[in-house]
């Protein structure tokens, strides 16, 4: 049985941790600043037209950008270095933030449907129309710019809380649009519109959280892409000197895989060269697999002598 670090890329990768840290970090700041600048600009325009559709887009945006903060919080801890108690680091606190996030996202739902339901048994007057249609189109600039940059970022360095939160704020934006459809509800003499769109909003956020809630779920029980697995077999059997491969394991560690597989050698090698084989599968692993950062490779004799 074999299992070592990739020789001489172990410092690559740990600089290569730090720096996905750090522009996950980056890009978690500026979301942070344009959602927050874009909740304040839709609240203060609450207050000027009494629109309960746009203060369930407001509340929203202030519960997205609050979301930062766990993930944030989460990338932090990632980089601390591996201890004797946390041997794999602490990189699965990334995958307890997509459960607050989720846990909030929620909560924010629930609250713009009361909200809603509220306004709809106790009906006030909407005011300044052009106002709430210019804030629902300001919310969507504002998600729309967070979405394409969470995605991009998360897809790059491997993080599926920061994509699915990307997801998320982009199905935002189109909840803002739908603010734009109640002001005209209201100006056609229909003034139920703007509640009912309120209540649109929040059975859009909780349609939008289904997908973020599986996939942390996911994550939390270890799920990969099968994709990867069968890239791992295939890479590992295309190492000369490797019979078979299988038995490949794989989880995240926050935005990082790793993987553990066992591959058949000839019985009739040394340890020598079963080990320098083994390496050579780690090798190719690392450099083949997306975001893969260390594999342990068990080798094992072949029942028959391979010629």
């Amino acid at each position: 049985m074999h299992g070592h670090g990739h020789g001489h890329s172990s410092a690559e990768r740990v600089d290569e941790a730090l720096e996905t840290s750090r522009r996950g970090l980056r890009t978690l700041g500026g979301s942070f600043a344009v959602l927050s600048a874009t909740a304040v600009a839709q609240l203060a325009l609450v207050l000027v037209t009494g629109s309960v559709a746009l203060l369930g887009d407001t509340i929203h945006n202030f519960a997205d950008a609050l979301t930062a903060v766990p993930i944030g919080f989460a990338f932090v801890l990632g980089r601390r270095a591996a201890t004797r108690r946390y041997t794999y680091g602490m990189g699965r606190a990334e995958d307890l933030a997509g459960v607050a996030v989720v846990l909030v996202v929620f909560g924010s739902a629930v609250f713009a449907g009361y909200e809603a339901v509220l306004r709809l048994i106790a009906p006030r007057p909407v005011g300044h129309l052009w106002v709430v249609a210019l804030a629902g189109v300001l919310g969507f600039i504002g998600n729309e710019l967070v979405a394409r940059w969470r995605i991009r970022v998360g897809r790059r360095i491997g993080s599926a809380a920061l994509v699915a939160d990307g997801v998320h704020a982009r199905t935002d934006g189109f909840t803002s649009l739908a603010v734009v459809l109640g002001a005209g509800g209201v100006a056609l003499g229909f003034p139920a519109a703007d509640p009912i769109i309120g209540l649109v909003i929040a059975g859009a956020i909780l349609f939008a959280l289904r997908d973020a809630a599986r996939e942390v779920f996911r994550r939390l029980m270890d799920a990969v892409d099968p994709a990867s697995v069968d890239l791992a077999e295939h890479a590992a059997a295309r190492v000369p000197g490797v019979v078979g491969a299988g038995s490949v394991r794989m989880r995240w560690i926050g935005h990082s895989l790793r993987a553990e597989l066992s591959v058949t050698v000839d019985a009739g090698l040394t340890v020598t060269d079963a080990h320098r084989i083994a390496h050579e599968v780690e090798h190719q692993l690392v450099h083949t697999i997306p975001r893969l950062t260390a594999a342990i490779v068990h080798t094992e004799p072949a029942l028959v002598p391979h010629p």
